[in-house]
């Protein structure tokens, strides 16, 4: 009983388990089942370089609505008029010296897209604005103040630190653009997040497909023991073979990789065949999720299978509407009330519609009821209904007076 006492005292006491902290990028396991399935990170660096700088049909998503959002022409209206020679106007056409309008806010939708937060920096000399500039997200980090919403930005560069102060007063460094997110309060969802388990599964079976045809596209099977009779291995012969096989045969870059096998041992194929498992079939329908997750019409990227839209006409048609202009919309919006604060005005940023060729159809229908109203409407009525701000000269009350008067004259 002492020497069972005394080797209880001397053994090394057990690890202790490192804390767990939860995190928003980490990473999402499933279940284990003849193996585990490992998805992407729920983070900036592992969405971009899986999803963007990887898989063509994300690729293809993000540069075709962050390039068809940064050609939209805008317009800055000072009080409901349109003001062509204000200061945020020439700001906007050149953000900085190494940007023009298109690549400055083409880096704002796409990090809008692919993380789901965008933040513009404002350089400031003097109190006046003089640059603006497009953050990556991954870099910043949002510091809460003791009322919950963030009271500074630390942007993080190689272990350096700079740390952007929003004043109460006046107009803040940073604006910071975020897409809804139904559990965090301060950083957005990206699109591409709701898209990742398919983004996983067209990645992966183009990584099986890939190693199936290096490895002579060999299917998987089965070793079976037929040794001495009524034998079998023994616990250091199965584990040695089975972290073999673990560490040089499973896995998509060792599909169908040549197995050497030993005395004894038979293999025989069992996997089902490339076409069984119909991998063309599940690539198309993880990409049209992946295009559905995005807001882009399936026709738009080339997809098998898809005819909600009658033609290509159509689809990009609905990509503009549904997509495309409630993204600028929203953004311009958010740089107009920022923006608003620094120029001290009733500042307002749109889209000019008119210049959009692939809804021009949609314009013309417009006008041609707004024209066809006649005297049901007023100049300033047809105005305001097709986007234009009064002319000068032109009130309200001065237009409905004559109306009335014109209806009065009618019955009369």
């Amino acid at each position: 009983m002492l020497k069972l006492l005394r080797r209880w005292r001397a053994a090394p006491a057990p690890l202790s388990v490192p804390e767990a902290k939860a995190s928003r990028a980490a990473p999402l396991v499933a279940w284990r089942d003849m193996g585990r399935a490992v998805w992407t990170p729920r983070d900036y660096a592992a969405l971009a370089r899986e999803g963007y700088q990887t898989n063509a049909i994300v690729h293809r998503c993000v540069r075709l609505i962050a390039e068809s959002a940064a050609q939209v022409a805008l317009s800055v209206r000072i009080d409901g008029r349109e003001a062509p020679g204000h200061p945020v106007q020439a700001l906007l056409a050149r953000p900085n010296a190494r940007q023009s309008a298109g690549p400055f806010l083409e880096a704002v939708y796409g990090h809008l897209l692919v993380a789901g937060n965008a933040y513009v920096e404002a350089v400031s000399l003097n109190g006046d604005v003089r640059e603006l500039h497009a953050l990556r997200p991954d870099r910043m980090r949002i510091v809460p103040g003791p009322d919950g919403w963030a009271e500074a930005y630390d942007y993080v560069v190689g272990g350096e630190s700079v740390r952007f102060t929003q004043g109460r007063e006046g107009m803040p460094p940073i604006l910071h653009l975020a897409l809804f997110h139904p559990l965090d309060d301060h950083y957005g969802m990206p699109p591409i997040e709701a898209a990742a388990r398919a983004l996983d599964i067209h990645n992966a079976a183009g990584a099986w497909n890939k190693a199936l045809l290096d490895n002579a596209a060999r299917p998987s099977g089965a070793l079976v023991y037929s040794g001495v009779e009524g034998g079998a291995l023994t616990d250091t012969q199965f584990e040695r073979l089975k972290t073999e096989l673990e560490d040089s045969f499973q896995g998509s870059r060792n599909a169908g990789r040549p197995l050497l096998l030993e005395g004894g041992l038979d293999w025989k194929p069992l996997s089902l065949s490339p076409k069984e498992m119909d991998f063309i079939e599940a690539k198309a329908t993880a990409a049209r999720e992946i295009a559905l997750a995005f807001g882009v019409p399936p026709l738009l990227l080339g997809l098998p299978g898809d005819s909600t839209h009658a033609n290509y006409a159509e689809a990009n048609k609905a990509l503009w509407r549904q997509t495309v202009i409630p993204l600028v919309r929203r953004t311009l919006g958010s740089l107009a009330a920022w923006l608003g604060d620094g120029f001290g005005a009733e500042l307002h940023i749109e889209p000019d519609l008119d210049a959009i060729e692939e809804l021009a159809e949609d314009r013309e229908k417009l006008w041609a009821r707004v024209l066809a109203a006649g005297d049901l409407l007023t100049d300033a009525e047809k105005r305001e209904a097709l986007g234009y701000a009064p002319s000068p000269g032109q009130h309200r009350e001065e237009d409905r007076h004559g109306r009335h008067s014109g209806a009065l004259r009618g019955k009369q």
